[in-house]
């Protein structure tokens, strides 16, 4: 069945949270022919907003928003928010995508589970960057060989924080602030969901966070993380809020080959074992929305039944554990050293 036949362009979707990304999914949702919104969030401007921009019904309170019985919850709230407010959605039987991270902590995360397969819920958490073309293009080198043995891999994010979203305080935002769920080991948890999904289960994780710029936050502002997978690679991620110039990228070494991504350079180059020149793969016009996009016509082929969840809360689990190993060095660190 091709996504424009999906019945569940037709049904009631719950978007609790209307900040950037909750606005984000609303518009790509209208974009995608949905057109029974619900909306819940505190701040009447965004009320106001989200129902003037997409046709939303906003509610201020979950409980009332659920009593008008969606299909789909959508939990695009700060992370410490997370977890309860997708076991209501769940216990109102509906189907859920929760933004990553899934939470900032484990608690309640495996009665979140429990409570999804007892209702034969469908449960995807976000993982926009997988459905990247260049990210994409590398799986299909790894699966097809090309580059051998991988012995290692490196991924990086680096973007000063006050640069994410320059309309708005960053100190107010939750990336700043603890309580909120905030720091950047969790807020690019992006980087060891894919390491994760392009060279398996991770067997040990050892890793620093600190907060070592000016900026007036108190979370971490730099991490690095070393792990070892199943499969014997070795891997780094670096994350920061700090670099004044955007960067995401990846590069992995195998015994057959080498390649690399740069998501601002919009292309994958890998080198192969007997040649000379690299090889390149470009899109010169792509829009980054377009993952969003992507990643909700997953949504829709997920509760049609015809593909199975990329990354279900049991997975983001796996994802958390390892993001909150490397907090933990930052948060049980004393906080003056002799």
């Amino acid at each position: 069945m091709s996504h424009s036949a999906s019945p569940w362009t037709d049904a009631r979707f719950l978007v609790v949270g209307c900040g950037s990304i909750g606005k984000r999914h609303m518009e790509n949702l209208r974009r995608l022919g949905v057109t029974d919104i619900l909306a819940v969030e505190p701040s009447e401007d965004r009320r106001k907003e989200v129902a003037e921009r997409f046709g939303a019904r906003a509610f201020g309170d979950l409980g009332m928003a659920l009593g008008e019985q969606p299909e789909v919850a959508l939990i695009c709230t700060p992370p410490s928010l997370h977890i309860g407010q997708a076991m209501a959605a769940a216990r109102a039987g509906c189907h859920l995508f929760v933004e990553k991270p899934v939470a900032d902590a484990l608690d309640g995360v495996d009665e979140l589970i429990a409570e999804v397969q007892r209702a034969s819920l469908v449960n995807l958490v976000a993982c926009n960057f997988r459905f990247h073309p260049g990210l994409r293009h590398i799986k299909k080198l790894l699966e097809g060989g090309e580059l051998g043995t991988v012995v290692s891999a490196r991924a990086q994010f680096g973007q000063y924080l006050p640069d994410w979203h320059p309309w708005e305080d960053y100190r107010l935002g939750y990336s700043a602030r603890r309580e909120l769920g905030g720091g950047v080991a969790l807020d690019r948890i992006h980087e060891i969901d894919y390491m994760r999904w392009l060279f398996g289960e991770i067997d040990e994780v050892h890793a620093f966070a600190a907060k070592l710029s000016s900026l007036e936050i108190d979370t971490e502002d730099t991490v690095e993380i070393v792990m070892r997978f199943t499969s014997g690679t070795l891997g780094s991620v670096h994350l920061d809020y700090v670099r004044r110039t955007y960067d995401a990228s990846l590069e992995i070494v195998g015994d057959l080959g080498t390649a690399r991504w740069r998501y601002q350079d919009r292309c994958v180059e890998w080198s192969l074992a007997g040649e000379s020149a690299w090889r390149r793969l470009e899109w010169p016009d792509y829009d980054g929305n377009q993952m969003y996009i992507d990643e909700l016509r997953h949504l829709f082929r997920v509760l049609a039944g015809e593909e199975a969840a990329e990354l279900d809360i049991a997975g983001a689990k796996r994802d958390l554990e390892v993001a909150l190993e490397a907090r933990e060095s930052f948060y049980a660190r004393p906080a003056t050293v002799a």
